[in-house]
């Protein structure tokens, strides 16, 4: 059992690290793996690891988790068959069914990606107790007191904020050229739901924008869900339309930086490589 935990958590950064880059594809080389990994007699060999993502590779977020899970199972030399993949999971009872699908098939431990599918990892950890359920953006492991039950995540308001101040810094640099006035600095923002990551996010990234740009002010709106095209580019065009010079967004398509490209107006996009998007 310690053998397996030391994986965990050992999986569980490289993991965490891998998803918080940018969408590109993996190297070719395998990331350094932590220390003792793969020493002799870890387990490592006997380990098998599943992993549930609420949407493919189409969705910039799951394609950071898929990439991120590729590169944590290579830095463990782990085999083909030694981890899962489960695209296109709901948040719904469709979760519980992959996460006990995978329990069955041998994995030792199970990973989630969605805020949504949280409930159902729970109640597939209580039916599951020899294996460990990881969920990334949950909550309730600290209120759940299941011994095989954890969450893990980033502080991602911490670089929501840095964003916001690249963004502040790109009104400014477009105030000095006479494209508007200071008074008419706004930005827009796209957020999917009125959850705390999405609420703490918007917040983080005002504050950075007004700390190099005091006049800055902001829009948001919400679509009501985590990837629609759809929505998130007429929500980024109305924003557009209302007066709002740059736009971010907490939604998992490019429906908002496609809008922002038509439009001529700077994006700082979302789970993707940023340095082109101002």
């Amino acid at each position: 059992m310690k053998k397996i935990i030391a994986l965990l958590l050992a999986l569980v950064m490289v993991f965490a690290l891998c998803a918080c880059g940018d969408s590109k594809a993996p190297e070719e080389t395998p990331a350094e793996a932590p220390a003792d990994a793969n020493a002799e007699g870890n387990g490592a060999k006997d380990l098998k690891v599943g992993f549930i993502f609420l949407h493919d590779e189409n969705s910039t977020y799951d394609l950071n988790f898929i990439n991120a899970a590729k590169s944590a199972c290579a830095a463990l030399g782990f085999t083909e068959d030694q981890f899962i993949f489960r695209t296109n999971i709901p948040e719904g009872q469709e979760c519980y069914d992959a996460a006990c699908e995978l329990a069955d098939a041998g994995c030792s431990i199970v990973f989630a990606d969605s805020f949504g599918h949280e409930d159902f990892m729970i109640q597939a950890a209580k039916e599951f107790p020899e294996v460990q359920f990881c969920h990334s953006t949950g909550v309730k492991a600290h209120t759940e007191g299941l011994a095989n039950y954890h969450n893990a995540f980033a502080s991602i308001y911490q670089g929501r904020y840095l964003a916001g101040i690249a963004a502040g810094m790109k009104l400014n640099e477009m105030i000095e050229a006479g494209e508007f006035t200071a008074e008419e600095a706004k930005i827009g923002y796209v957020g999917a739901f009125t959850y705390a990551e999405v609420v703490s996010g918007y917040t983080s990234f005002f504050l950075g924008a007004r700390s190099v740009c005091p006049t800055v002010t902001m829009d948001v709106t919400f679509t009501g869900s985590w990837y629609d095209e759809t929505a998130e580019k007429e929500a980024a065009n109305k924003l557009i339309e209302n007066g709002c010079k740059l736009i971010s967004q907490h939604a998992d398509s490019m429906g908002a930086p496609t809008a922002c490209e038509t439009a001529g107006v700077p994006n700082v996009s979302y789970n993707g490589q940023h340095s082109r998007c101002l």
